[in-house]
């Protein structure tokens, strides 16, 4: 039985979930500490692609630049708001299938070449996740005055369109 792995896997879910409905009521262009709002969504992306499974034994996406990743460094690449929600669906569906092939077990392992036991390696993205998407729904908030829905239980939450969402047990 995999309990650890079912805990995590369910417990991702709202991860990818807040930080999508950040970049859906965000201001891109605002800026947040010198750079603009989307670099530090694709920060929190890249870093969840790169950092989840394996950082030793990554490839970049195709439309990455080199240090294109710290928002401190200027780039030419410029995304849409559309490329990084799907580059966020990608990076959930490989973690998703990464999960798939993991047992508790293996969670007290390192991956090859990597410092890091894959539970470190999940429990790092799980932190830097939500502290960007905390940091990118602060930017909304200040420029709005509401907070986008932040999501903990993805049972609870029905995913119907609305930005700030809504919940099943609220009245």
């Amino acid at each position: 039985m995999n309990e650890l792995i079912n805990i995590i896997r369910e417990a991702i879910g709202p991860n990818f979930l807040n930080i999508r409905t950040s970049i859906r009521t965000y201001d891109r262009e605002a800026l947040c500490c010198g750079a603009p709002c989307w670099r530090w969504a694709y920060h929190a992306i890249h870093s969840a692609d790169k950092w989840f499974i394996n950082p030793y034994d990554y490839t970049e996406p195709a439309f990455h630049e080199e240090g294109m990743d710290n928002p401190d460094n200027p780039t030419t690449v410029v995304l849409s708001d559309q490329q990084l929600l799907e580059y966020l669906s990608q990076v959930e569906a490989k973690t998703l299938a990464y999960l798939d092939t993991l047992t508790d077990e293996m969670l007290y392992e390192k991956p090859k070449n990597c410092p890091h036991t894959r539970m470190e390696l999940v429990l790092r993205q799980f932190r830097h996740l939500s502290f960007h998407t905390g940091m990118l729904n602060g930017q909304t908030a200040v420029a709005t005055g509401e907070f986008p829905v932040w999501v903990s239980d993805t049972e609870s939450y029905v995913n119907d369109g609305v930005f700030f969402g809504r919940y099943r047990n609220r009245k």
